[in-house]
């Protein structure tokens, strides 16, 4: 218990250090920049860097504050084993007779992903079974829905409940350090001999300089996973579906999947609320390899045939959200030769699972 309280408190100690590199570099540069300029003809403009500095700092706070306390989204209860189903789980011994017990607890669930060995993805620690894309955060020690990683620096877990928010607060970070450094960049070398102000000068502008460019490559890659449609663990790992691992499985166009992420109001990607599309536990598919298994149109209100594991997949219908990224795309494809599926691009719902 000490052990936990103690790596609890260690937790935040990346989090106050970057506050506290916050909270100095608005002193440095609203009191000893701005309002110590000593030339008179300075003060217009530094009446013109403190509006746009206070912008930037704002929306830089604002998504940092709602990443570090924007509470990771779990699977709800309908994931969860009944009381019976679990008491014969932990009876039972062999791993065929467990993967039974699962996949029938989730017939009824929209999973369509599985582990590499096909089996049905279970968390025994939070004691549920994983919704596609869902994965255990030691560190939070819970379960996460679209589990990107867990990050120290803001000390909470990026997944499907923040991961916007943890995006803006990556492009305001440049921004902000961007212009620090930019508007710092003269009065750097203006104000070299000037010994009251050289300390918080010189040091603003190398460690806004520092900070933009280990910042720059994080973010260009995040850009890169949104229009992929992946999160780092699928990155690194593909999502297992019926036809085998597939990287682009959840992939819809870049266009699509930069709504998902940030809605479909542009007037609000900027701002740090709350807009993805869907539920976090169900997500439209694009099957880069098209399975000869998936049910045609006329069958669309028919159970899926069995996978190679004998379990089923009852269709779903998407939300209303996830209806609107399929738009005028969302057909199922036609059973037929699995060379004519190959090349389809149709986009549809999938019915295989994730590992």
């Amino acid at each position: 218990h000490v052990l936990k309280c103690c790596q609890k408190v260690l937790a935040w100690v990346p989090v106050v250090f970057i506050a506290l590199v916050v909270a100095w570099s608005y002193y440095a540069y609203v009191v000893e920049l701005c309002l110590y300029s000593p030339n008179s003809y300075l003060y217009f403009i530094a009446v013109v860097y403190l509006v746009v500095f206070h912008l930037s700092f704002v929306m830089f706070v604002w998504s940092y504050w709602k990443t570090i306390f924007t509470s990771p989204a779990s699977p709800s209860t309908e994931f969860c084993l009944s009381k019976a189903d679990k008491e014969q789980y932990e009876k039972e011994e062999r791993p065929e007779s467990q993967q039974e017990i699962l996949r029938r607890a989730a017939k009824d669930l929209p999973i369509y992903t599985t582990t590499a060995s096909k089996a049905i993805r279970y968390c025994d620690r939070c004691q549920l079974i994983k919704p596609d894309r869902c994965h255990h955060c030691s560190a939070c020690d819970i379960c996460v829905l679209k589990m990107d990683h867990h990050c120290p620096w803001v000390n909470n877990c990026v997944g499907f409940s923040n991961y916007k928010f943890f995006l803006l607060f990556l492009m305001y970070s440049l921004l902000y350090c961007l212009f620090v450094a930019a508007t710092v960049l003269q009065y750097f070398i203006k104000f070299w001999t000037n010994e009251y102000a050289k300390f918080h000068v010189l040091f603003l502008f190398f460690v806004a300089a520092m900070f933009f460019i280990s910042i720059l490559s994080l973010f260009s890659y995040h850009c890169w996973l949104v229009g992929k449609n992946r999160s780092t663990i699928e990155t690194f790992r593909a999502p297992t579906f019926r036809n085998g691992p597939d990287k682009n499985g959840f992939s819809l166009g870049c266009s699509k999947n930069l709504r998902e992420v940030f809605g479909d109001e542009k007037k609000y990607w900027l701002l740090p609320i709350f807009t993805s599309l869907g539920d976090g536990c169900n997500f439209p598919t694009r099957l880069v390899i098209m399975d000869p298994e998936q049910p045609t149109a006329s069958s669309q209100n028919e159970p899926a045939k069995s996978s190679g594991a004998n379990q089923s997949f009852p269709p779903r219908p998407l939300s209303e959200s996830q209806n609107r990224l399929l738009a005028s795309d969302s057909q199922w494809v036609e059973s037929g030769p699995e060379e004519e599926n190959v090349k389809s691009g149709s986009l549809h719902r999938n019915t295989s699972d994730d590992s």
